[in-house]
């Protein structure tokens, strides 16, 4: 009777391993390094800048480009919460 109940325990466990075998529970995911390193991190988007050599800049400021002066302003033209652009200033 023993080995019975030992050769149907058996019997389960090795179905149940086959099971995972072939239907995969395994999940993969893509996450960027960034998430788990503290070294490398890309800053968050500025909504409320403008960008320039991989600097954000905030409206009002100025950065002189190849000779031109540059200011980061409002697009008046434009419907959203925080449209800034860079503008060349008159000299």
């Amino acid at each position: 009777m023993k080995r019975i109940v030992m050769a149907v325990l058996l019997g389960v466990f090795a179905a149940g391993s086959q099971a995972d075998q072939r239907f995969g529970t395994g999940v993969d995911v893509n996450i960027p390094p960034e998430i788990f390193s503290s070294s490398g991190q890309r800053p968050p988007p500025c909504n409320q800048c403008c960008i320039y050599q991989d600097q954000n800049y905030s409206e009002g400021a100025v950065v002189k480009a190849e000779g031109v002066l540059l200011q980061c302003q409002r697009e008046p033209n434009a419907l959203s919460t925080n449209p800034l652009v860079w503008r060349r200033v008159r000299e």
